[in-house]
């Protein structure tokens, strides 16, 4: 990690030859420019990249509107300035974390599967690192059993949450079970396409769980907590019978008002089948053992 003289930020093309990996933008860090490091993602599995225009402008963020242009159009100028992430509940003691912190953390590539619980998917190349790396750092004590997130709280950033009558219950929360959090494929991302997150995908620290609905990948997050008993997450909360607190993704397990036995890629006409756990049935089934996945869903 180092700061770019200003001399070499001018000459952006002959930076970008050093091959660094990611540029992130000056909004990001006292309006510093940044480099990151990361290790590239081999695509072992040879996934076909989803275009970069449909993964970054397709999305999902109520807090800046329910209309997906809307919520583009106004994260345009989404400001992460300063950024603090606050770590508490059951550690050996509280911990706030800037940007800077955060970005000390060993980054790489990851490319996976994305599927909403709208039945639309992508595949994303995220740059993060693993949660458990975090976890490790925060010490938590021996009654953490789940990490609950939420993202950022301000009615002048998130027009949604300014609303007379906001679409859900404000700040948004999610949550994973300790084991769930600690799996190596459970990322903290801040980029995607070699690129930092720009303020629709998340900016600038999102979760990525990839055997996950999309719902459960929570945004902008600001703070994380280690607690002892399962909480509540937001759409569990919104409507529990439509949204359970695991999101796995399982085709055979029909949402109330539509099929999740097939899903639309982006950018694609035709639908393919739903992979059970989003292709992840391999590395994660065993978390589930003897549960019944319909009940947990």
């Amino acid at each position: 990690m180092f700061i770019t003289p200003e001399e070499l930020y001018k000459k952006r093309r002959q930076f970008l030859k050093l091959g660094v990996g990611a540029m992130l933008s000056s909004s990001l860090i006292n309006s510093k420019l940044l480099a990151l490091e990361f290790s590239s993602d081999k695509n072992p599995q040879k996934l076909t990249l989803t275009d970069e225009e449909l993964a970054t402008n397709y999305v999902n963020f109520y807090e800046f509107s329910t209309n997906k242009k809307k919520a583009v159009e106004y994260a345009k100028n989404f400001d992460v300035k300063n950024w603090e992430i606050s770590l508490s509940g059951e550690l050996e003691k509280p911990i706030k974390l800037t940007m800077e912190d955060i970005l000390k953390f060993p980054l790489e590539e990851r490319i996976y599967r994305f599927r909403c619980v709208e039945t639309w998917s992508m595949v994303v190349p995220w740059i993060g690192f693993e949660l458990r790396h975090l976890i490790e750092k925060a010490k938590p004590t021996s009654k953490a059993k789940y990490v609950k997130f939420t993202t950022l709280f301000d009615k002048e950033k998130f027009p949604d949450q300014n609303a007379l009558f906001p679409t859900i219950k404000y700040p948004y929360t999610e949550a994973l079970r300790m084991d769930e959090a600690m799996h190596p494929l459970t990322i903290l991302a801040v980029g995607m396409y070699k690129k930092p997150l720009l303020g629709q995908n998340g900016a600038p620290l999102r979760l990525v769980v990839p055997w996950k609905y999309g719902f459960k990948s929570i945004k902008s997050i600001v703070k994380i907590e280690f607690v002892e008993n399962e909480p509540k997450t937001t759409w569990q909360e919104y409507a529990p019978n439509e949204y359970g607190f695991y999101a796995n993704v399982n085709p055979n397990v029909s949402h109330p008002r539509w099929s999740q036995a097939n899903e639309r890629a982006l950018g694609e006409f035709f639908t393919k089948p739903t992979l059970m756990f989003n292709g992840y049935e391999k590395e994660v089934a065993s978390l589930y053992a003897n549960m019944d996945l319909k009940k947990n869903f």
